[in-house]
């Protein structure tokens, strides 16, 4: 199982590998960034919903066949820093090192007044997740350690994996260095669906129904948004994830990452689930509106 599966992370990279040269060689040759929209449905999703392709990469991948759909030219591969995103493998991390029982483990809010509502009152570690709770992950994280933490990183394959020095312990992720592009999320997630990241049956079992976003008759969506904000430094939206779809006219998994240039700041965060969830429909993935 392990063969295979590192045999099929091999060939979705060798695949994206392929993706962006041919992009950028359609570029050189014919002066278009990407294809016309009428040629690329994920292109046009993200047109309707507002997010410019030249300022943005979405890459989708169907396990069971290996398709890719994908928009963003050379920005694919490009490394941004990954925000709340990362709480996808520092809860892994977490349960795999001990560092929290649970997703239902409390912390009681220090009365400090933060950036959303939601983070103001005592939560569980299930609720920091759901709700982006940046001051228990602050709290969470440097209980792993920094060695667990860069093995980890490494061992999952996320990104430069880089976590900076000890001044960096509840940051790093947040303001860098650690940084990863909308292919290596799409790696690093499909392992994580085919449930071959080097986890104990437990980690998995703990983190991933928390992980949950929507579901409906025959589907699931897992994901997770992150917005990196650093003063003098372009915003980044993101959202990644997958779906799992048992029905419709293309069931499969399908991995799914997005990161997107935000000058507009928060007030365009609501594009990011609503692009991708355009796109997904566009290809089967999801359901279409009702």
């Amino acid at each position: 199982m392990l063969a295979a599966a590192s045999s099929a992370g091999t060939r979705l990279r060798a695949a994206l590998l392929m993706l962006a040269a041919a992009v950028l060689a359609a570029c050189a040759s014919s002066g278009w960034s990407v294809p016309a929209p009428e040629e690329n449905p994920v292109e046009q999703a993200l047109r309707l919903e507002g997010v410019s392709p030249a300022k943005s990469a979405l890459v989708i991948y169907r396990l069971e066949d290996e398709k890719i759909w994908a928009s963003g030219g050379a920005r694919i591969r490009e490394r941004f820093t990954p925000a709340s995103t990362s709480k996808i493998p520092h809860t892994l991390l977490a349960y795999e090192a001990g560092a929290v029982t649970g997703p239902d483990e409390p912390f009681e809010w220090d009365g400090q007044k933060r950036f959303a509502d939601s983070w103001n009152e005592d939560q569980t570690f299930g609720d920091a997740f759901q709700r982006s709770t940046v001051w228990i992950y602050q709290i969470v994280v440097p209980r792993i350690g920094a060695a667990r933490l860069t093995e980890g990183l490494q061992g999952f394959g996320y990104g430069n994996a880089e976590i900076g020095g000890p001044e960096s312990i509840t940051r790093y992720w947040l303001e860098g260095p650690l940084a990863i592009s909308a292919t290596e999320q799409v790696e690093f997630l499909s392992r994580l669906a085919r449930r071959t990241l080097p986890l104990s049956a437990r980690s998995y079992d703990l983190a991933v129904p928390v992980m949950v976003l929507e579901e409906g008759e025959g589907w699931t969506l897992y994901g997770k948004t992150g917005w990196k904000s650093v003063e003098g430094q372009m915003d980044i939206g993101w959202f990644v994830g997958w779906v799992e779809q048992s029905g419709g006219p293309a069931p499969g998994t399908y991995v799914f990452a997005l990161n997107m240039d935000m000058p507009g700041g928060m007030e365009e965060a609501p594009r990011r689930r609503a692009a991708v969830e355009r796109a997904l429909r566009e290809i089967g993935a999801l359901p279409p509106s009702p």
